[in-house]
């Protein structure tokens, strides 16, 4: 569980854009290599410990391994009037 602030918003940038990433066509290889980069660039600019940047990884695959996330959301269906 993540409980540090900025990784926290790290996480959530990151869930918000493989979401978005998936609803545009992108599967689950390209989402991992998304994955892969933006840690990179976490590494190397120093915005997060390294521990950090690790647990935000486990937590980041734990996310795309988990199809609930990539569902698509059914519409609310509409009330037929009967009167």
């Amino acid at each position: 569980m993540l409980q540090d602030t900025q990784t926290i918003r790290y996480y959530q940038q990151l869930t918000d854009a493989l979401v978005y990433m998936w609803n545009r066509g992108y599967r689950y290889d390209d989402l991992r290599m998304y994955i892969d980069g933006y840690l990179s660039a976490l590494k190397h600019s120093n915005a997060l410990e390294v521990y950090l940047v690790h647990r935000l990884e486990e937590e980041a695959t734990r996310y795309l391994r988990d199809p609930s996330n990539f569902e698509l959301m059914p519409l609310p269906e509409t009330k037929t009037d009967f009167y």
